[in-house]
């Protein structure tokens, strides 16, 4: 056994000791002990806590790999992760203002990533454990909202259906104004048999909709999700923010920083989560990679009553990105790429000179990327607003304002 003093915390959630010695479960300026393998300690014992430790709230915290800071006060997860923020970005040589903290309650998710598979007694169904690939059983998780605790035993039930004694069923769901959606992944292959299987059970376990492996296999009722005055059907397994809470946030955030702008442009818009809204005030281009997505933000801006125009474009912003020329006649941008940033968009973007952007992401690091190039071509950086909708883990996501400041 070695002891240790805790210096800081990394941006997966471990404490970091110099070597760097990397210890779970522990916080800056805390003496711990434990055994050595490679860089990492084992058996950790705490001998000096800090003043941030607190019970975890959750039963499953030690085993479960669904939390990394349970461990810690509110406060410090609040500051830990506004830190991690403001280094992203001193990385790119901006500093910047930090506006605040927005955290998702308690058992508020409204969807999760669920792991299950057979075993000699049925089947069990939870997260993966702490750093490993073993399911770890979460009838009492403080992360999910009740409703969706309900989900558990549904995903035991299908993988007694359909999966294999092998292998794990990805099952994801979501809670929506119709019932519980599930959508599941790596399953046995489909056959005639299997479905009418899955169909009896989407009924008895009284599913708003199922999907196996991106095929539909029954929709008793339409699994809506309201954006504004609109009411969605997405497809299955599509983008959903985690909370409502922490789509609120950052909706308000975007609604503030579009004010006043008559039509905006929302890239990586999904199934409307902000252009639906926005176009009570302003006509929208939204541009999406997924067809089905923008097929269904279409359908429910038409079935929704005082919305202005949306223009719905299925386009990979990625490999082409609208140019410059394309964004004449609009006042503002909403941007909100998936987690490897959107180099070649904001390249683009930067060029158009589009008066305001407003940049949603869940990944400081290319955040900070994108933020030093639209710095660079002429914009001022407002207040970065931090979102913590994945309470007690190392996620982190952020909005902020960019306004063209030079000619």
């Amino acid at each position: 056994m070695t002891e240790h003093v805790i210096e800081r915390l990394g941006h997966q959630g471990d404490g970091i000791a110099p070597g760097p010695v990397f210890a779970p479960m522990t916080l800056p300026g805390e003496v711990v002990s434990g055994t050595l393998n490679g860089q990492r300690l084992e058996q950790v014992r705490i001998v000096t806590p800090s003043s941030d430790r607190v019970a975890a709230p959750c039963r499953h915290f030690k085993t479960c790999g669904g939390c990394q800071v349970q461990h810690a006060s509110d406060g410090f997860v609040e500051h830990w992760k506004a830190g991690i923020v403001r280094e992203a970005l001193r990385a790119q040589g901006i500093e910047a203002e930090i506006a605040g903290v927005e955290t998702s309650p308690p058992r508020s998710r409204r969807r999760a990533g669920l792991s299950a598979r057979r075993t000699k007694k049925g089947a069990m169904a939870g997260f993966h454990g702490r750093a490993s690939g073993t399911i770890v059983e979460i009838p009492d998780c403080q992360l999910l909202h009740p409703d969706l605790i309900a989900a558990l035993p549904v995903a035991e039930a299908l993988a007694v259906a359909g999966g294999s004694r092998k292998g794990e069923l990805n099952v994801s769901v979501t809670l929506s104004d119709g019932g519980l959606e599930v959508a599941v992944r790596d399953g046995k292959p489909l056959d005639r048999n299997l479905e009418v299987a899955l169909a009896q059970q989407a009924e008895a376990l009284d599913l708003a909709r199922l999907s196996w492996d991106g095929e539909v296999i029954a929709m008793r009722r339409a699994p809506g999700q309201i954006f504004g005055p609109a009411r969605v059907v997405p497809p299955p397994g599509a983008f959903l923010q985690a909370t409502p809470q922490g789509e609120a946030a950052l909706l308000r955030a975007v609604m503030e920083i579009t004010e006043g702008a008559s039509k905006i442009a929302d890239l990586f818009a999904g199934c409307g989560t902000f252009a639906l809204p926005l176009a009570r005030r302003a006509e929208v281009l939204a541009v999406e990679g997924d067809r089905a997505m923008i097929a269904a933000l279409d359908r429910g801006w038409r079935e929704a009553q005082g919305l202005k125009r949306v223009e719905g474009v299925t386009r990979d912003l990625f490999r082409n990105p609208l140019l410059r020329d394309e964004f004449k006649g609009i006042d503002a941008v909403v941007i909100d790429p998936p987690r490897a940033g959107a180099e070649a968009q904001v390249t683009e973007l930067a060029e158009a000179r589009v008066p305001v952007i407003a940049h949603v992401s869940c990944n400081p690091v290319t955040f900070a990327r994108d933020a030093a190039r639209l710095i660079a071509a002429g914009y001022a950086m407002g207040p970065v607003r931090v979102v913590d909708q994945f309470r007690w883990s190392s996620h982190v996501e952020l909005v902020a304002g960019f306004r063209l400041t030079s000619a």
